[in-house]
Protein backbone atom coordinates (compact mmCIF):
# COMPACT_ATOMS: atom_id res chain seq x y z
CA UNK A 1 0.00 0.00 0.00
CA UNK A 2 1.42 3.39 -0.99
CA UNK A 3 1.49 6.37 1.31
CA UNK A 4 -1.09 9.16 1.28
CA UNK A 5 -0.60 12.84 2.05
CA UNK A 6 -3.71 14.82 2.94
CA UNK A 7 -2.90 18.50 2.53
CA UNK A 8 -4.39 21.73 3.87
CA UNK A 9 -7.38 20.30 5.72
CA UNK A 10 -8.78 21.57 9.01
CA UNK A 11 -8.29 18.78 11.55
CA UNK A 12 -10.87 18.46 14.33
CA UNK A 13 -10.47 16.09 17.27
CA UNK A 14 -12.38 15.88 20.54
CA UNK A 15 -10.27 18.65 22.03
CA UNK A 16 -8.52 20.49 19.18
CA UNK A 17 -9.11 22.26 15.89
CA UNK A 18 -6.15 23.20 13.70
CA UNK A 19 -4.95 23.31 10.12
CA UNK A 20 -2.33 20.74 9.13
CA UNK A 21 -1.32 18.01 6.71
CA UNK A 22 -1.62 14.31 7.54
CA UNK A 23 0.74 11.63 6.28
CA UNK A 24 -0.55 8.05 6.15
CA UNK A 25 1.77 5.05 5.84
CA UNK A 26 1.06 1.34 6.32
CA UNK A 27 -2.57 1.97 7.42
CA UNK A 28 -1.45 4.30 10.22
CA UNK A 29 -1.08 8.04 10.68
CA UNK A 30 2.68 8.59 10.54
CA UNK A 31 2.90 12.36 10.59
CA UNK A 32 0.88 15.52 11.28
CA UNK A 33 2.16 19.01 10.60
CA UNK A 34 2.27 22.00 8.32
CA UNK A 35 3.76 21.73 4.85
CA UNK A 36 4.64 18.03 4.96
CA UNK A 37 6.52 16.92 1.83
CA UNK A 38 5.30 14.17 -0.50
CA UNK A 39 8.84 12.90 -1.15
CA UNK A 40 7.90 9.29 -0.47
CA UNK A 41 7.72 6.69 -3.21
CA UNK A 42 4.17 6.01 -4.46
CA UNK A 43 2.71 8.84 -2.39
CA UNK A 44 -0.81 9.93 -3.35
CA UNK A 45 -1.81 13.50 -2.53
CA UNK A 46 -5.32 14.47 -1.46
CA UNK A 47 -6.04 18.19 -1.52
CA UNK A 48 -8.34 18.97 1.43
CA UNK A 49 -8.42 22.78 1.34
CA UNK A 50 -11.83 23.89 2.61
CA UNK A 51 -12.58 20.47 4.10
CA UNK A 52 -12.78 19.31 7.71
CA UNK A 53 -11.00 16.11 8.73
CA UNK A 54 -12.53 14.06 11.55
CA UNK A 55 -11.58 10.72 13.07
CA UNK A 56 -13.72 8.01 11.49
CA UNK A 57 -17.10 7.69 13.14
CA UNK A 58 -17.74 4.87 15.62
CA UNK A 59 -21.30 3.61 15.94
CA UNK A 60 -21.41 1.58 19.14
CA UNK A 61 -24.98 0.33 18.67
CA UNK A 62 -26.21 -1.31 15.48
CA UNK A 63 -28.33 -4.39 14.77
CA UNK A 64 -27.47 -5.88 11.38
CA UNK A 65 -29.40 -9.04 10.43
CA UNK A 66 -31.20 -9.07 13.78
CA UNK A 67 -33.49 -12.14 13.87
CA UNK A 68 -37.16 -11.41 14.68
CA UNK A 69 -40.51 -13.17 14.09
CA UNK A 70 -41.05 -10.74 11.18
CA UNK A 71 -37.74 -11.75 9.61
CA UNK A 72 -34.25 -10.27 10.04
CA UNK A 73 -33.64 -6.53 10.07
CA UNK A 74 -33.14 -5.63 6.45
CA UNK A 75 -29.50 -4.53 6.53
CA UNK A 76 -27.04 -7.40 6.84
CA UNK A 77 -23.34 -6.94 7.59
CA UNK A 78 -22.49 -6.29 3.95
CA UNK A 79 -25.17 -3.70 3.18
CA UNK A 80 -25.05 -2.18 6.66
CA UNK A 81 -21.30 -1.69 6.65
CA UNK A 82 -21.51 -0.19 3.17
CA UNK A 83 -24.10 2.32 4.41
CA UNK A 84 -21.99 3.08 7.48
CA UNK A 85 -18.86 3.92 5.51
CA UNK A 86 -20.89 6.03 3.07
CA UNK A 87 -21.89 8.19 6.00
CA UNK A 88 -18.40 8.43 7.49
CA UNK A 89 -18.58 5.65 10.08
CA UNK A 90 -15.48 3.45 9.97
CA UNK A 91 -16.10 1.13 12.93
CA UNK A 92 -19.26 -0.25 14.48
CA UNK A 93 -20.26 -2.59 17.28
CA UNK A 94 -23.11 -5.04 16.74
CA UNK A 95 -24.57 -7.69 19.04
CA UNK A 96 -24.65 -11.40 19.63
CA UNK A 97 -28.23 -12.29 20.61
CA UNK A 98 -28.37 -15.88 21.89
CA UNK A 99 -31.68 -17.67 21.78
CA UNK A 100 -33.05 -18.81 25.13
CA UNK A 101 -30.79 -21.53 26.51
CA UNK A 102 -28.23 -21.23 23.70
CA UNK A 103 -24.64 -21.08 24.91
CA UNK A 104 -22.84 -17.78 24.47
CA UNK A 105 -20.02 -19.56 22.66
CA UNK A 106 -22.33 -21.18 20.10
CA UNK A 107 -24.15 -17.90 19.49
CA UNK A 108 -20.84 -16.09 19.03
CA UNK A 109 -19.52 -18.60 16.50
CA UNK A 110 -22.70 -18.29 14.44
CA UNK A 111 -22.57 -14.49 14.58
CA UNK A 112 -18.91 -14.42 13.59
CA UNK A 113 -19.82 -16.17 10.35
CA UNK A 114 -22.14 -13.26 9.52
CA UNK A 115 -19.62 -10.63 10.63
CA UNK A 116 -17.17 -11.98 8.05
CA UNK A 117 -19.21 -10.22 5.35
CA UNK A 118 -18.56 -6.75 6.80
CA UNK A 119 -16.62 -4.21 4.76
CA UNK A 120 -15.47 -2.53 7.99
CA UNK A 121 -13.62 -3.50 11.11
CA UNK A 122 -16.15 -4.06 13.86
CA UNK A 123 -16.78 -5.47 17.32
CA UNK A 124 -19.52 -7.38 19.11
CA UNK A 125 -21.35 -6.93 22.39
CA UNK A 126 -22.51 -10.23 23.90
CA UNK A 127 -26.19 -10.34 24.79
CA UNK A 128 -27.21 -11.98 28.05
CA UNK A 129 -30.71 -12.93 26.98
CA UNK A 130 -31.30 -15.62 29.58
CA UNK A 131 -29.74 -16.41 32.95
CA UNK A 132 -28.83 -19.42 35.04
CA UNK A 133 -25.89 -20.46 37.21
CA UNK A 134 -23.72 -21.17 34.13
CA UNK A 135 -23.77 -17.61 32.79
CA UNK A 136 -20.96 -16.16 34.97
CA UNK A 137 -18.53 -18.83 33.73
CA UNK A 138 -19.68 -18.27 30.15
CA UNK A 139 -19.09 -14.54 30.56
CA UNK A 140 -15.58 -15.28 31.81
CA UNK A 141 -14.97 -17.38 28.68
CA UNK A 142 -16.15 -14.48 26.51
CA UNK A 143 -13.67 -12.09 28.11
CA UNK A 144 -10.65 -14.37 28.51
CA UNK A 145 -10.96 -16.52 25.39
CA UNK A 146 -13.01 -14.53 22.87
CA UNK A 147 -11.84 -11.00 23.70
CA UNK A 148 -15.36 -9.67 24.29
CA UNK A 149 -15.48 -7.07 27.03
CA UNK A 150 -19.05 -5.76 26.81
CA UNK A 151 -22.35 -7.44 27.62
CA UNK A 152 -25.89 -6.34 26.76
CA UNK A 153 -28.95 -6.88 28.94
CA UNK A 154 -32.59 -6.12 28.12
CA UNK A 155 -35.04 -5.26 30.89
CA UNK A 156 -37.91 -5.03 28.40
CA UNK A 157 -39.18 -7.86 26.16
CA UNK A 158 -40.34 -10.10 28.98
CA UNK A 159 -40.79 -13.71 27.93
CA UNK A 160 -38.37 -13.25 25.05
CA UNK A 161 -34.86 -11.82 25.53
CA UNK A 162 -35.46 -9.82 28.72
CA UNK A 163 -34.09 -10.78 32.14
CA UNK A 164 -34.94 -9.73 35.71
CA UNK A 165 -33.23 -7.13 37.91
CA UNK A 166 -31.83 -9.73 40.32
CA UNK A 167 -30.30 -11.52 37.33
CA UNK A 168 -28.89 -8.25 36.04
CA UNK A 169 -27.23 -7.73 39.41
CA UNK A 170 -25.42 -11.06 39.04
CA UNK A 171 -24.36 -10.13 35.51
CA UNK A 172 -23.01 -6.81 36.78
CA UNK A 173 -21.13 -8.41 39.69
CA UNK A 174 -19.51 -10.85 37.27
CA UNK A 175 -18.67 -8.11 34.77
CA UNK A 176 -17.11 -5.98 37.51
CA UNK A 177 -14.77 -8.85 38.42
CA UNK A 178 -13.84 -9.22 34.76
CA UNK A 179 -13.37 -5.45 34.24
CA UNK A 180 -16.06 -5.63 31.56
CA UNK A 181 -18.88 -3.19 30.83
CA UNK A 182 -22.62 -3.91 30.85
CA UNK A 183 -24.97 -2.18 28.41
CA UNK A 184 -28.55 -1.97 29.61
CA UNK A 185 -31.80 -1.44 27.70
CA UNK A 186 -33.79 0.29 30.42
CA UNK A 187 -37.55 -0.15 30.28
CA UNK A 188 -39.89 -1.60 32.90
CA UNK A 189 -40.87 -4.77 31.08
CA UNK A 190 -43.63 -5.85 33.47
CA UNK A 191 -45.37 -2.48 33.36
CA UNK A 192 -45.12 -2.32 29.57
CA UNK A 193 -46.60 -5.81 29.23
CA UNK A 194 -49.49 -4.81 31.49
CA UNK A 195 -50.20 -1.68 29.45
CA UNK A 196 -50.00 -3.59 26.18
CA UNK A 197 -52.55 -6.13 27.37
CA UNK A 198 -54.89 -3.40 28.60
CA UNK A 199 -54.82 -1.58 25.26
CA UNK A 200 -55.41 -4.76 23.27
CA UNK A 201 -58.39 -5.71 25.46
CA UNK A 202 -59.86 -2.27 24.74
CA UNK A 203 -59.41 -2.78 20.99
CA UNK A 204 -56.67 -0.15 20.85
CA UNK A 205 -54.35 -1.83 18.40
CA UNK A 206 -52.79 0.90 16.22
CA UNK A 207 -49.10 1.93 16.16
CA UNK A 208 -49.69 4.94 18.46
CA UNK A 209 -50.40 2.51 21.29
CA UNK A 210 -46.87 1.18 21.01
CA UNK A 211 -45.69 4.59 22.23
CA UNK A 212 -48.49 4.97 24.78
CA UNK A 213 -47.67 1.58 26.30
CA UNK A 214 -44.07 2.70 26.89
CA UNK A 215 -44.34 6.16 28.52
CA UNK A 216 -41.20 7.96 29.64
CA UNK A 217 -41.63 6.82 33.25
CA UNK A 218 -41.17 3.19 32.18
CA UNK A 219 -37.66 4.12 31.04
CA UNK A 220 -36.86 6.51 33.87
CA UNK A 221 -37.84 4.10 36.64
CA UNK A 222 -35.71 1.40 35.06
CA UNK A 223 -32.78 3.82 34.78
CA UNK A 224 -33.19 4.72 38.46
CA UNK A 225 -32.90 1.05 39.43
CA UNK A 226 -29.94 0.42 37.13
CA UNK A 227 -28.05 3.43 38.48
CA UNK A 228 -28.65 1.93 41.93
CA UNK A 229 -27.17 -1.38 40.77
CA UNK A 230 -24.17 0.46 39.32
CA UNK A 231 -23.68 2.07 42.72
CA UNK A 232 -24.03 -1.29 44.48
CA UNK A 233 -21.82 -3.41 42.21
CA UNK A 234 -19.25 -0.92 40.95
CA UNK A 235 -19.79 -2.30 37.45
CA UNK A 236 -19.09 -0.10 34.45
CA UNK A 237 -22.60 0.58 33.16
CA UNK A 238 -23.66 1.99 29.79
CA UNK A 239 -27.30 2.98 29.39
CA UNK A 240 -28.32 2.66 25.76
CA UNK A 241 -30.67 4.84 23.67
CA UNK A 242 -31.65 7.20 26.51
CA UNK A 243 -34.77 9.13 25.53
CA UNK A 244 -36.42 10.61 28.63
CA UNK A 245 -35.60 13.78 30.57
CA UNK A 246 -36.15 12.07 33.94
CA UNK A 247 -33.69 9.32 32.98
CA UNK A 248 -31.06 12.00 32.41
CA UNK A 249 -31.59 13.35 35.93
CA UNK A 250 -30.76 9.97 37.46
CA UNK A 251 -27.74 9.52 35.19
CA UNK A 252 -26.48 13.04 35.88
CA UNK A 253 -26.70 12.44 39.63
CA UNK A 254 -24.89 9.12 39.32
CA UNK A 255 -22.08 10.75 37.39
CA UNK A 256 -21.78 13.48 40.02
CA UNK A 257 -21.23 10.71 42.57
CA UNK A 258 -18.38 9.40 40.43
CA UNK A 259 -20.11 6.19 39.39
CA UNK A 260 -18.67 4.37 36.34
CA UNK A 261 -21.75 5.31 34.35
CA UNK A 262 -22.08 6.13 30.65
CA UNK A 263 -25.03 7.42 28.66
CA UNK A 264 -25.94 6.99 25.01
CA UNK A 265 -28.66 8.59 22.94
CA UNK A 266 -29.57 8.49 19.25
CA UNK A 267 -30.46 11.03 16.54
CA UNK A 268 -34.12 9.98 16.45
CA UNK A 269 -34.60 11.18 20.03
CA UNK A 270 -32.84 14.47 19.30
CA UNK A 271 -34.59 15.32 16.04
CA UNK A 272 -38.08 13.77 16.08
CA UNK A 273 -40.95 14.14 18.55
CA UNK A 274 -44.05 12.18 19.48
CA UNK A 275 -46.23 14.02 16.95
CA UNK A 276 -45.00 11.46 14.39
CA UNK A 277 -47.41 8.96 15.95
CA UNK A 278 -50.35 11.13 14.88
CA UNK A 279 -49.58 10.53 11.22
CA UNK A 280 -51.88 8.16 9.32
CA UNK A 281 -51.32 4.43 9.22
CA UNK A 282 -49.32 2.86 7.57
CA UNK A 283 -46.90 5.81 7.61
CA UNK A 284 -46.76 5.62 11.41
CA UNK A 285 -45.35 2.10 11.31
CA UNK A 286 -41.82 3.25 10.48
CA UNK A 287 -41.63 5.17 13.78
CA UNK A 288 -42.28 2.11 15.95
CA UNK A 289 -39.02 1.85 17.88
CA UNK A 290 -38.16 1.11 21.51
CA UNK A 291 -38.00 3.26 23.45
CA UNK A 292 -40.48 5.30 21.42
CA UNK A 293 -39.94 8.84 20.20
CA UNK A 294 -40.67 11.27 23.04
CA UNK A 295 -41.94 14.79 23.67
CA UNK A 296 -40.30 18.06 22.66
CA UNK A 297 -39.45 18.60 26.34
CA UNK A 298 -37.52 15.31 26.39
CA UNK A 299 -35.83 16.31 23.15
CA UNK A 300 -34.70 19.64 24.62
CA UNK A 301 -33.40 17.90 27.75
CA UNK A 302 -31.29 15.60 25.59
CA UNK A 303 -29.66 18.52 23.75
CA UNK A 304 -28.77 20.09 27.10
CA UNK A 305 -27.37 16.75 28.24
CA UNK A 306 -25.09 16.66 25.20
CA UNK A 307 -23.79 20.07 26.07
CA UNK A 308 -23.14 19.39 29.77
CA UNK A 309 -21.54 15.97 29.25
CA UNK A 310 -24.31 13.81 30.70
CA UNK A 311 -24.60 12.07 27.33
CA UNK A 312 -21.31 10.48 26.26
CA UNK A 313 -22.14 8.83 22.95
CA UNK A 314 -24.50 9.26 20.01
CA UNK A 315 -25.13 5.93 18.31
CA UNK A 316 -27.97 4.94 15.99
CA UNK A 317 -29.55 1.70 17.24
CA UNK A 318 -29.71 1.03 13.49
CA UNK A 319 -32.28 -1.71 12.96
CA UNK A 320 -34.45 -1.08 9.89
CA UNK A 321 -37.38 -3.20 8.78
CA UNK A 322 -39.37 -2.82 5.60
CA UNK A 323 -42.83 -1.39 6.15
CA UNK A 324 -44.21 -3.60 3.39
CA UNK A 325 -43.98 -7.21 4.49
CA UNK A 326 -42.41 -6.68 7.92
CA UNK A 327 -43.77 -3.76 9.94
CA UNK A 328 -47.22 -4.14 8.40
CA UNK A 329 -47.48 -7.58 10.02
CA UNK A 330 -48.53 -5.63 13.10
CA UNK A 331 -50.86 -3.14 11.43
CA UNK A 332 -53.78 -4.52 13.48
CA UNK A 333 -51.73 -5.41 16.59
CA UNK A 334 -48.96 -3.01 17.59
CA UNK A 335 -47.22 -5.71 19.66
CA UNK A 336 -46.39 -7.55 16.43
CA UNK A 337 -44.65 -4.62 14.73
CA UNK A 338 -40.89 -5.28 14.66
CA UNK A 339 -39.22 -2.45 16.57
CA UNK A 340 -36.49 -0.49 14.83
CA UNK A 341 -35.45 2.10 12.27
CA UNK A 342 -32.38 2.90 10.19
CA UNK A 343 -29.83 5.66 10.63
CA UNK A 344 -26.25 4.40 10.31
CA UNK A 345 -25.83 6.23 7.00
CA UNK A 346 -27.21 9.52 8.30
CA UNK A 347 -25.77 9.89 11.82
CA UNK A 348 -22.86 12.23 11.13
CA UNK A 349 -24.65 14.52 8.70
CA UNK A 350 -27.71 14.81 10.96
CA UNK A 351 -25.59 15.75 13.97
CA UNK A 352 -23.48 18.14 11.93
CA UNK A 353 -26.51 19.88 10.40
CA UNK A 354 -28.79 20.04 13.42
CA UNK A 355 -26.17 20.09 16.17
CA UNK A 356 -23.02 21.86 15.00
CA UNK A 357 -24.54 24.31 12.52
CA UNK A 358 -27.28 25.33 14.97
CA UNK A 359 -24.71 26.00 17.69
CA UNK A 360 -26.08 23.32 20.02
CA UNK A 361 -22.75 21.49 20.08
CA UNK A 362 -19.24 22.43 18.99
CA UNK A 363 -17.22 20.63 16.33
CA UNK A 364 -15.07 19.14 19.08
CA UNK A 365 -18.14 17.87 20.93
CA UNK A 366 -19.40 16.42 17.66
CA UNK A 367 -16.20 14.38 17.33
CA UNK A 368 -16.31 13.29 20.97
CA UNK A 369 -19.94 12.18 20.74
CA UNK A 370 -19.67 10.36 17.42
CA UNK A 371 -16.21 8.81 17.74
CA UNK A 372 -13.75 9.51 20.54
CA UNK A 373 -15.90 8.81 23.59
CA UNK A 374 -17.05 5.46 22.22
CA UNK A 375 -13.42 4.57 21.46
CA UNK A 376 -12.45 5.37 25.04
CA UNK A 377 -15.38 3.52 26.62
CA UNK A 378 -14.98 0.35 24.57
CA UNK A 379 -11.19 0.06 24.68
CA UNK A 380 -10.41 1.21 21.14
CA UNK A 381 -8.61 4.46 21.99
CA UNK A 382 -6.13 5.79 20.83
CA UNK A 383 -6.01 3.28 17.97
CA UNK A 384 -9.37 4.61 16.87
CA UNK A 385 -11.33 7.78 17.63
CA UNK A 386 -8.27 10.00 17.36
CA UNK A 387 -6.10 11.80 14.83
CA UNK A 388 -2.58 11.31 16.16
CA UNK A 389 0.68 9.73 15.10
CA UNK A 390 0.31 5.96 15.45
CA UNK A 391 -3.49 5.92 15.30
CA UNK A 392 -5.29 3.93 12.61
CA UNK A 393 -5.78 5.98 9.46
CA UNK A 394 -9.57 5.92 9.80
CA UNK A 395 -10.42 9.41 8.60
CA UNK A 396 -13.37 11.34 7.23
CA UNK A 397 -12.75 14.22 4.83
CA UNK A 398 -15.88 16.29 5.31
CA UNK A 399 -17.34 18.68 2.77
CA UNK A 400 -19.08 21.35 4.90
CA UNK A 401 -20.73 23.01 1.90
CA UNK A 402 -22.58 20.02 0.45
CA UNK A 403 -26.37 20.31 0.42
CA UNK A 404 -28.80 17.40 0.13
CA UNK A 405 -32.17 16.07 1.23
CA UNK A 406 -32.56 12.65 2.82
CA UNK A 407 -34.62 10.33 0.65
CA UNK A 408 -35.16 6.60 0.67
CA UNK A 409 -34.71 6.81 -3.11
CA UNK A 410 -31.04 7.72 -2.73
CA UNK A 411 -30.18 5.83 0.47
CA UNK A 412 -27.43 3.28 0.58
CA UNK A 413 -28.85 1.73 3.76
CA UNK A 414 -31.72 -0.71 3.28
CA UNK A 415 -35.41 -0.23 4.01
CA UNK A 416 -38.40 0.92 1.98
CA UNK A 417 -38.98 3.97 4.21
CA UNK A 418 -36.84 6.40 6.20
CA UNK A 419 -37.78 8.16 9.44
CA UNK A 420 -35.68 11.16 8.34
CA UNK A 421 -37.32 11.41 4.91
CA UNK A 422 -37.25 14.96 3.54
CA UNK A 423 -34.84 16.41 6.11
CA UNK A 424 -32.47 18.98 4.62
CA UNK A 425 -28.79 18.30 5.19
CA UNK A 426 -25.63 20.41 5.09
CA UNK A 427 -22.31 18.59 4.85
CA UNK A 428 -21.30 15.08 3.91
CA UNK A 429 -18.44 12.61 4.07
CA UNK A 430 -16.73 13.51 0.80
CA UNK A 431 -14.10 10.83 1.24
CA UNK A 432 -13.56 8.16 3.88
CA UNK A 433 -10.25 6.46 4.60
CA UNK A 434 -10.32 3.10 6.35
CA UNK A 435 -6.89 1.94 7.52
CA UNK A 436 -5.49 4.28 4.89
CA UNK A 437 -7.61 2.93 2.03
CA UNK A 438 -9.78 5.41 0.15
CA UNK A 439 -13.42 4.32 -0.13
Amino acid sequence: MGSILIKNGTIVTADQKFKADILVEEAKISGIGLHLKEDLKDCSVIEAEGNIIFPGGIDAHVHFALPTPAGPSCDDFLSGSRAARTGGTTYFIDFVTPSRGQSLKEALLLRNAEVANSLLDCGLHMGITWFDETIPAQMEWCVKEAGIRSFKVYLAYKGNIGIEYHELEQVMLTAAKLNAIVLVHCEEGDLILQKQQEFLKQGKTGPVYHALSRPSETEAESVRKVVGLCRKTGCKTYIVHTSAAKSLEYIRQGKKEGLPLYCETCPQYLLLDESVYQKPVPETLKYVISPPIRSKADQEALWLALKDGTVDVISTDHCPFNTLGQKDQGINDFTKIPNGAGGVEHRLKLLYTYGVLTGKISLQQFVALTSTNAARIFGLYPRKGEIATGSDADLVIWDPDSKSVISVKTNVQSGDEDIYEGMEICGKADMTLISGRQV
